[in-house]
């Protein structure tokens, strides 16, 4: 490392002012601060706050707790291929299977985000954030396994500048990045994210009588068909158990990459909670909204998807995932305390109304998430307005 810091030291003065290559600065400084920790600090006297935590940290934090997920959606792509061709495979065969699906997803997203990244930096003059850690990794393991790859740069690149760049870069968007690029490739190329297009085959065909379908889709297809055998039963029996609720939990059925285990989703959860990165007044209000929703629609009955036990809707699709990682997204989602707990309220609920009433969109957190970011500044206001009609009533008894 000695030897690198030297090597970084000598070519330094090329990108700082008056050197040869001073407009690519900021790409040179987000390099050198990936690799080495900052020598600026702080001032040692004054009202200067020091903390362990920054900007840097809080990413890595956030890209620790995907860890799981992703590392359980390599092994879980390589088990549902080999499930799907009917083939035996033992634990190293199904990792490399899902590796080399997974890891040119992920790398691609990196590589493109981050280059849009570099160019706006340069043009703009400013320093290249580490927001991008969090945001390639997200919108690479939010996307299905079949996803060609020009189509994940061309949702990093999408997102990356209208979702964030346009509203001024990083701590400025509105939406959601990542569930940005997911919403852009749903709506541009809905044959590629919907469907059945969840399992990866290579260049092989399905085994004969396997069928493609994911959870919520057969979720929906018990509404179409006006099926009277309860749903949890039908997914119980779905193709020898596939769609149990212990299979669902653990994640070993076809999905997004990293979506699909809500016991990884949950240790990630217990990462962004004990480190203080992650809201967990959003969490937990989040699965409350969405399990008061499935009793409410539980009371209605009007087809047996209304009568799923309201708890299957944590299990099934991506819900757990976009509550962890996406709502608890600290820019877009609502900063009051009390905001908190209605925002991620009200994307449980309509997580569940989606998926429910509208069998023709068979996810619903997506829409969700994004529609609550929308929101979240009102959610803001009104709640600090109602603090200040309380504090003024105070004043004035």
């Amino acid at each position: 490392m000695d030897v690198l810091r030297k090597l970084l030291d000598k070519q330094k003065p090329l990108f700082e002012k008056g050197g040869k290559l001073e407009k690519f600065y900021y790409a040179f400084e987000a390099g050198e601060t990936f690799l080495f920790t900052p020598n600026t600090t702080a001032g040692k006297h004054g009202s200067h706050i020091h903390d362990a935590i920054d900007l840097k940290r809080m990413m890595i934090t956030v890209v620790i707790a995907m860890v799981p997920a992703l590392l359980f959606g390599i092994y879980n792509v390589g088990h549902t291929h080999f499930l799907a061709v009917g083939e035996q495979a033992d634990f190293l065969q199904k990792v490399l299977i899902g590796a080399q699906v997974v890891l040119p997803i992920v790398i691609v997203s990196y590589a493109a985000g981050g280059l849009v990244e570099v160019i706006f930096a340069t043009i703009r003059r400013h320093p290249i954030n580490e927001g991008f850690l969090v945001t390639g990794m997200l919108i690479a393991i939010v996307m299905p396994p079949t996803l060609p790859l020009w189509q994940v740069a061309l949702s990093a690149i999408f997102a990356v500048v209208i979702a964030k760049e346009v509203f001024g870069g990083t701590g400025m968007n509105v939406l959601n990045v990542a569930m940005t690029a997911r919403a852009f490739l749903y709506f541009a190329y809905p044959g590629d994210m919907s469907g059945d297009v969840w399992y990866y085959l290579g260049d092989k065909q399905y085994a004969d009588g396997f069928s493609g379908a994911t959870p919520l889709g057969l979720a929906a297809e018990a509404v179409s068909t006006e099926s009277v055998q309860p749903l949890a039963a039908t997914m119980a029996e779905f193709q020898d158990g596939l769609f149990t609720f212990w299979n669902m939990a653990v994640g070993l059925i076809p999905g997004s990459i990293g979506s699909t285990s809500f016991i990884a989703v949950m240790l990630g959860a217990v990462i962004l909670i004990v480190t203080g990165v992650g809201s967990w007044k959003i969490i937990v209000s989040a699965f409350a909204g969405a399990y008061a929703m499935g009793l409410i629609l539980n009371l209605a009955g009007a087809n047996e998807y209304m009568n799923l036990p309201a708890y299957y809707h944590f299990v099934i699709g991506g819900f757990a995932f976009g509550a962890v990682f996406m709502a608890t997204d600290p820019v877009s989602a609502a900063h009051t305390e009390l905001g908190k707990w209605v925002y991620g309220f009200l994307i449980g609920v309509i997580t569940v109304i989606i998926r429910v009433l509208n069998p023709a969109y068979p996810e619903g957190i997506m829409l969700a998430v994004l529609f609550m970011n929308v929101f979240a500044p009102l959610i803001d206001f009104y709640v600090v307005e109602a603090n200040k009609k309380r504090r003024l009533q105070r004043a004035t008894v």
